[in-house]
């Protein structure tokens, strides 16, 4: 029997984990289907997403930079991916519909958020640094989870306030002021694809922060940027990426195949040993 096939599509595409973890619950779950990376231009996104409607491709996720290009190839889009005009999941429907999910929103949340307490996050106040990308869902998942006070800062200032738009209560900080700014906040956020390199590194002095702050950096390969080193030498409670990444995964996987897959410890092993240290 021929196997369902699944890719995830973006570029860079390499450092991605998403087939380890799928084709280990594929493995596990007895289910026959197999999951690749695809590296492809913009101009070939198309193309791909037609391979869904034709039924040559099961199931799709999106990373960057194309969580937005692959919204005007689709059908619709449906719930959290409505407002955060951001896709990292696509599919067919049961009336052959291309559709477009965002499972980014559940992944932050189930990753860092669960664990504050309601009363706590209605005081917290959260600086998100990307305006691109994965900070529409991040921002969709600090409001859903009751912290309302979001600021965001982005090198291209005009990218910022497009996401005000659509999210009206943030607050914008200019780039060159959010230094002096970051110890107003309880909770900072890499949005940014800085840190996925070696050398990458932001060019702001992150000196003046919050003594009981929490640092989120959306990257989890490799699992310790530059920044959370710096962090962790400070004694800030510091996250990477790989809880959100495992969590959206996880809804992935169910909206696919509507098994509710496992995140085990062989899992987690698994995943750790193929980061890049």
């Amino acid at each position: 029997m021929k196997k369902n096939r699944f890719v995830i599509i973006g570029r860079p595409i390499s450092h991605s984990l998403s087939p380890i973890m799928h084709n280990y619950w594929f493995d596990k779950y007895k289910i026959n289907a197999e999951y690749e990376l695809l590296d492809v231009n913009e101009n070939e996104i198309q193309s791909v997403i037609n391979k869904v409607r034709d039924k040559e491709i099961k199931g799709i996720n999106v990373t960057l930079p194309y969580k937005k290009s692959v919204i005007p190839f689709l059908s619709k889009t449906v719930n959290d991916a409505n407002e955060t005009h951001s896709v990292n999941t696509i599919m067919l429907n049961k009336n052959n519909d291309v559709i477009g999910e965002n499972t980014d929103v559940f992944g932050f949340q189930a990753a860092y958020l669960k664990s504050i307490s309601n009363q706590e996050k209605k005081n917290k106040k959260a600086l998100i640094f990307g305006a691109g990308g994965v900070a529409p869902s991040i921002i969709l998942a600090l409001l859903k989870s009751n912290i309302l006070n979001i600021s965001i800062t982005n090198r291209t200032h005009e990218k910022s306030l497009f996401l005000k738009k659509n999210f009206k209560s943030i607050n914008v900080i200019k780039w060159d002021d959010c230094s002096k700014e970051l110890d107003k906040f309880d909770i900072v956020i890499n949005a940014t694809s800085v840190g996925l390199k070696k050398n990458d590194e932001f060019k702001i002095d992150f000196d003046n922060f919050k003594k009981n702050m929490i640092y989120i950096d959306t990257i989890y390969n490799p699992p310790q940027t530059k920044l959370i080193k710096y962090f962790k030498s400070k004694n800030i409670r510091s996250f990477n990426g790989l809880n959100m990444f495992i969590y959206q995964g996880q809804k992935s996987f169910y909206l696919w195949n509507k098994i509710n897959p496992e995140v085990d410890d062989e899992l987690l092993k698994l995943l750790e040993s193929k980061l890049n240290r």
